[in-house]
Protein backbone atom coordinates (compact mmCIF):
# COMPACT_ATOMS: atom_id res chain seq x y z
CA UNK A 1 0.00 0.00 0.00
CA UNK A 2 2.86 2.08 1.23
CA UNK A 3 4.88 1.57 -2.39
CA UNK A 4 1.87 2.17 -4.24
CA UNK A 5 0.93 5.47 -2.67
CA UNK A 6 4.62 6.64 -3.23
CA UNK A 7 4.72 5.36 -6.70
CA UNK A 8 1.49 7.26 -7.85
CA UNK A 9 3.23 10.41 -6.17
CA UNK A 10 6.44 10.63 -7.88
CA UNK A 11 4.36 11.02 -11.20
CA UNK A 12 2.09 13.77 -9.32
CA UNK A 13 5.28 15.84 -8.16
CA UNK A 14 6.64 15.99 -11.66
CA UNK A 15 4.05 16.76 -13.13
CA UNK A 16 3.45 19.82 -10.41
CA UNK A 17 7.03 21.06 -10.53
CA UNK A 18 6.44 21.07 -14.88
CA UNK A 19 3.14 22.59 -14.39
CA UNK A 20 4.77 25.35 -11.87
CA UNK A 21 8.01 25.98 -14.59
CA UNK A 22 5.69 26.76 -17.42
CA UNK A 23 4.31 29.34 -15.19
CA UNK A 24 6.89 30.66 -14.32
CA UNK A 25 8.45 31.05 -17.98
CA UNK A 26 5.11 32.41 -19.06
CA UNK A 27 5.44 34.96 -16.64
CA UNK A 28 9.34 35.94 -17.28
CA UNK A 29 8.84 36.68 -20.66
CA UNK A 30 5.59 38.66 -20.31
CA UNK A 31 7.46 40.65 -17.61
CA UNK A 32 10.33 41.18 -19.61
CA UNK A 33 8.53 42.02 -22.62
CA UNK A 34 6.79 44.71 -20.56
CA UNK A 35 9.62 46.08 -20.05
CA UNK A 36 11.36 46.06 -23.38
CA UNK A 37 7.79 48.05 -24.42
CA UNK A 38 8.36 50.56 -21.04
CA UNK A 39 12.16 51.32 -21.39
CA UNK A 40 12.62 54.51 -23.30
CA UNK A 41 15.35 53.14 -26.11
CA UNK A 42 16.36 56.69 -27.67
CA UNK A 43 17.60 58.20 -24.38
CA UNK A 44 20.62 59.44 -25.78
CA UNK A 45 19.79 60.18 -29.34
CA UNK A 46 16.28 60.82 -31.63
CA UNK A 47 17.34 59.00 -34.40
CA UNK A 48 14.79 56.74 -35.71
CA UNK A 49 14.74 53.06 -34.84
CA UNK A 50 18.47 50.46 -35.39
CA UNK A 51 18.69 49.41 -38.92
CA UNK A 52 18.05 46.10 -39.88
CA UNK A 53 21.45 45.06 -40.12
CA UNK A 54 23.00 47.11 -36.82
CA UNK A 55 24.37 45.53 -33.85
CA UNK A 56 21.42 46.39 -32.02
CA UNK A 57 19.22 44.26 -33.76
CA UNK A 58 21.52 41.55 -34.82
CA UNK A 59 22.07 40.81 -31.20
CA UNK A 60 18.70 40.87 -30.01
CA UNK A 61 17.74 38.48 -32.61
CA UNK A 62 20.69 35.89 -32.04
CA UNK A 63 21.18 36.34 -27.99
CA UNK A 64 17.24 35.75 -28.09
CA UNK A 65 18.47 32.78 -29.84
CA UNK A 66 21.15 31.96 -28.00
CA UNK A 67 19.52 32.41 -24.61
CA UNK A 68 16.03 29.84 -25.46
CA UNK A 69 18.53 27.17 -25.54
CA UNK A 70 20.06 28.15 -22.36
CA UNK A 71 16.32 28.15 -21.01
CA UNK A 72 15.46 24.75 -22.44
CA UNK A 73 18.69 23.35 -20.72
CA UNK A 74 17.64 24.69 -17.72
CA UNK A 75 14.53 23.74 -17.78
CA UNK A 76 15.59 20.06 -18.26
CA UNK A 77 17.75 20.23 -15.22
CA UNK A 78 15.39 21.65 -12.46
CA UNK A 79 12.96 18.64 -13.65
CA UNK A 80 15.25 16.42 -13.45
CA UNK A 81 18.33 17.23 -10.81
CA UNK A 82 17.76 16.07 -7.21
CA UNK A 83 20.57 18.40 -6.46
CA UNK A 84 19.61 21.15 -4.66
CA UNK A 85 22.33 23.47 -5.59
CA UNK A 86 22.19 22.68 -9.39
CA UNK A 87 18.42 23.35 -9.43
CA UNK A 88 18.96 26.51 -8.28
CA UNK A 89 21.71 27.34 -10.26
CA UNK A 90 18.84 26.40 -13.39
CA UNK A 91 16.11 28.11 -11.64
CA UNK A 92 18.24 31.36 -11.64
CA UNK A 93 19.35 30.54 -15.52
CA UNK A 94 15.65 30.09 -16.36
CA UNK A 95 14.01 32.71 -14.98
CA UNK A 96 16.73 35.64 -15.94
CA UNK A 97 17.21 34.84 -19.21
CA UNK A 98 13.58 34.60 -20.05
CA UNK A 99 13.16 37.46 -18.51
CA UNK A 100 15.89 39.07 -20.84
CA UNK A 101 14.18 37.24 -24.17
CA UNK A 102 11.22 38.99 -23.33
CA UNK A 103 12.97 42.42 -23.20
CA UNK A 104 14.15 41.78 -26.37
CA UNK A 105 11.63 40.65 -28.26
CA UNK A 106 9.87 43.92 -26.74
CA UNK A 107 12.84 46.04 -28.24
CA UNK A 108 12.25 44.21 -31.57
CA UNK A 109 8.88 44.89 -31.85
CA UNK A 110 9.04 48.61 -31.06
CA UNK A 111 11.51 48.60 -33.58
CA UNK A 112 9.48 47.44 -36.33
CA UNK A 113 12.07 43.82 -36.64
CA UNK A 114 11.89 41.09 -36.92
CA UNK A 115 12.69 38.22 -34.25
CA UNK A 116 13.87 35.83 -36.79
CA UNK A 117 17.65 35.96 -37.18
CA UNK A 118 19.27 36.85 -40.60
CA UNK A 119 22.52 35.60 -40.86
CA UNK A 120 23.94 34.55 -37.30
CA UNK A 121 26.78 37.06 -36.21
CA UNK A 122 26.90 38.86 -39.34
CA UNK A 123 26.56 42.02 -36.99
CA UNK A 124 29.75 41.47 -35.53
CA UNK A 125 32.03 43.44 -38.08
CA UNK A 126 35.56 44.05 -37.55
CA UNK A 127 35.53 47.37 -36.12
CA UNK A 128 40.19 47.88 -36.37
CA UNK A 129 40.35 48.84 -32.68
CA UNK A 130 39.85 45.60 -30.27
CA UNK A 131 42.26 43.74 -32.63
CA UNK A 132 39.77 40.53 -33.44
CA UNK A 133 38.73 39.96 -36.33
CA UNK A 134 34.79 38.89 -36.67
CA UNK A 135 34.81 38.84 -40.40
CA UNK A 136 32.86 35.23 -41.62
CA UNK A 137 31.52 34.86 -38.24
CA UNK A 138 27.90 34.96 -40.13
CA UNK A 139 26.25 32.09 -41.56
CA UNK A 140 22.94 32.41 -43.49
CA UNK A 141 20.12 30.55 -41.97
CA UNK A 142 19.18 28.36 -45.14
CA UNK A 143 22.04 26.27 -44.65
CA UNK A 144 23.45 26.56 -41.12
CA UNK A 145 21.54 25.89 -37.79
CA UNK A 146 21.87 27.92 -34.75
CA UNK A 147 24.44 25.12 -33.24
CA UNK A 148 26.95 27.37 -35.58
CA UNK A 149 26.80 29.82 -32.39
CA UNK A 150 29.63 29.39 -30.07
CA UNK A 151 28.77 27.73 -27.02
CA UNK A 152 25.25 26.55 -28.61
CA UNK A 153 24.58 22.41 -27.80
CA UNK A 154 23.92 20.30 -30.31
CA UNK A 155 20.63 17.96 -30.62
CA UNK A 156 22.22 14.93 -29.76
CA UNK A 157 23.07 16.75 -26.68
CA UNK A 158 20.04 18.38 -25.68
CA UNK A 159 18.57 14.45 -26.08
CA UNK A 160 21.44 13.00 -23.77
CA UNK A 161 20.24 16.03 -21.43
CA UNK A 162 17.03 15.18 -21.53
CA UNK A 163 17.08 11.48 -21.21
CA UNK A 164 20.09 11.49 -18.17
CA UNK A 165 18.85 12.22 -14.33
CA UNK A 166 20.94 12.09 -11.15
CA UNK A 167 24.81 12.84 -10.99
CA UNK A 168 25.79 12.33 -14.70
CA UNK A 169 23.11 14.36 -15.67
CA UNK A 170 23.80 17.08 -13.40
CA UNK A 171 27.42 17.45 -14.57
CA UNK A 172 26.19 17.22 -17.91
CA UNK A 173 24.43 20.21 -17.62
CA UNK A 174 26.97 22.43 -15.90
CA UNK A 175 29.15 21.18 -18.77
CA UNK A 176 26.80 21.83 -21.30
CA UNK A 177 25.87 25.62 -19.33
CA UNK A 178 29.42 26.18 -18.88
CA UNK A 179 30.32 26.42 -22.43
CA UNK A 180 26.97 28.29 -23.62
CA UNK A 181 27.78 30.76 -20.83
CA UNK A 182 31.62 31.10 -22.47
CA UNK A 183 30.31 30.51 -26.07
CA UNK A 184 27.79 33.43 -25.59
CA UNK A 185 29.99 36.07 -23.86
CA UNK A 186 31.63 37.40 -27.28
CA UNK A 187 28.33 38.13 -28.66
CA UNK A 188 27.38 40.08 -25.22
CA UNK A 189 31.20 41.87 -25.01
CA UNK A 190 30.58 43.03 -28.80
CA UNK A 191 27.11 44.08 -27.84
CA UNK A 192 28.34 45.73 -24.64
CA UNK A 193 30.88 47.89 -26.58
CA UNK A 194 29.01 48.90 -29.86
CA UNK A 195 25.48 49.08 -29.82
CA UNK A 196 24.06 52.14 -30.28
CA UNK A 197 20.83 52.11 -27.71
CA UNK A 198 22.10 52.45 -24.51
CA UNK A 199 19.65 50.22 -22.94
CA UNK A 200 21.16 47.48 -25.51
CA UNK A 201 24.52 48.47 -24.19
CA UNK A 202 23.66 47.94 -20.64
CA UNK A 203 21.53 44.68 -21.08
CA UNK A 204 25.10 43.20 -22.83
CA UNK A 205 26.87 44.27 -20.02
CA UNK A 206 24.37 43.24 -17.44
CA UNK A 207 24.59 39.71 -19.43
CA UNK A 208 28.54 39.98 -19.29
CA UNK A 209 28.52 40.46 -15.42
CA UNK A 210 25.94 37.44 -14.60
CA UNK A 211 27.37 35.08 -16.95
CA UNK A 212 30.95 35.36 -15.71
CA UNK A 213 30.02 35.48 -12.36
CA UNK A 214 28.06 32.18 -13.18
CA UNK A 215 30.85 30.32 -15.12
CA UNK A 216 32.91 30.91 -12.37
CA UNK A 217 30.45 29.02 -9.84
CA UNK A 218 30.03 26.42 -12.08
CA UNK A 219 33.58 25.86 -12.68
CA UNK A 220 33.72 25.29 -9.08
CA UNK A 221 30.69 22.89 -9.42
CA UNK A 222 32.07 20.85 -11.74
CA UNK A 223 35.66 20.49 -9.54
CA UNK A 224 33.44 19.49 -6.67
CA UNK A 225 32.00 16.87 -8.47
CA UNK A 226 35.26 15.65 -10.48
CA UNK A 227 34.35 16.43 -13.58
CA UNK A 228 36.05 19.09 -16.32
CA UNK A 229 34.77 21.78 -18.80
CA UNK A 230 33.70 20.42 -22.31
CA UNK A 231 36.23 22.19 -25.29
CA UNK A 232 34.39 24.99 -27.02
CA UNK A 233 32.76 24.32 -29.78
Amino acid sequence: MVDSEGGQQQPARRSQRTALTILGLIGAITIGFAIGFLVRLPLDTDSDSPAADSVDVGFAQDMAVHHAQAVEMASLALNNSADPLVKNLAYDILTTQQNQIGQMQGWLSLWGRSTVPGAYMAWMKDDGNDGHSHSGMGHDMSSDSPTKMPGMATPEEISKLRATTGPAGDVLFLQLMLRHHQGGLTMMEYAAAHAEVSAVRDLAQTMVDTQQSEAHLITGMLEQRGAQPLPMN
